[in-house]
């Protein structure tokens, strides 16, 4: 969901559209990386001090493809975002592509340079093999914690509290010390999952390996018949 602007766009935030679309050159020009541009279509649309949520695959929080790693950067410096959380497998019926929320914010009245970061990647229960649901207590344990973040201040948490293995308030230095990358489990104290890849990266990279392994087998395989073609072998017995 994303509250958009009614009003025109004010003049001040022209230069941060300039940085995010230099940032997304690359980006237009290959438009199989979707996922960014429906990120800054809903940044142009937001209101002065709107936000926009939204739910997208879990590679989004860690792929520099086409440039999306500056784009994210670029976002992360002008403090647009408030918070990601990462989700349980099996949510969606019709993938089991792990998932996160991106919550945006512009021009932040409290909480600013921070980033919440909330793993609920452990939470839910089966509903059968192949798909998952959230219970109430999980889906009001998780909007608790972003509510009572986003109405206190770090210097004043109110009901907020960092929680170990599950929600952590995280500085954009700290953001800035892992290169940008967004996946929760890096600032709550839980290991990734070996799930928390870019599709796209990790195919293209297992092609060129393939590729690489076939190459040097085609280079083998002449060399081998090369010499066997220089073994001479007689007949027994002349």
């Amino acid at each position: 969901m994303a509250r958009v602007a009614k009003e025109k766009k004010n003049q001040n935030d022209e230069p941060l559209e300039k940085k995010l679309w230099k940032a997304a050159d690359k980006l237009r020009k290959n438009m199989d990386a979707a996922e960014y541009a429906w990120i800054q279509h809903f940044l142009y649309h937001l209101a002065p001090t709107g936000m926009a949520g939204f739910v997208l695959a879990k590679g989004s929080l860690t792929t520099k493809t086409s440039n999306e790693g500056e784009i994210r950067k670029t976002m992360i410096e002008n403090d647009l975002i408030d918070c990601i959380v990462n989700l349980p497998t099996k949510l969606f019926l019709n993938t089991q592509i792990p998932a996160c929320l991106w919550f945006l914010r512009r021009n932040k009245k409290k909480r600013k340079g921070e980033i919440l970061f909330i793993d609920a990647r452990n939470m839910g229960y089966l509903i059968n093999r192949r798909n998952r649901n959230l219970s109430d207590e999980d889906i009001a344990l998780i909007a608790g914690a972003y509510h009572n973040w986003r109405t206190s201040t770090s210097s004043a948490p109110g009901e907020y509290k960092d929680v170990q293995g599950f929600c952590k308030s995280a500085t954009l230095d700290e953001v800035k010390a892992l290169n940008y990358v967004l996946t929760p489990g890096r600032y709550i104290g839980l290991p990734d999952d070996e799930d928390d890849f870019n599709f796209a990266e990790r195919f293209n990279s297992l092609k060129l390996e393939l590729e690489k392994q076939i190459a040097e087998e085609a280079g083998l395989n002449k060399a081998i018949v090369k010499n066997l073609a220089k073994i001479e072998v007689k007949e027994y017995g002349k």
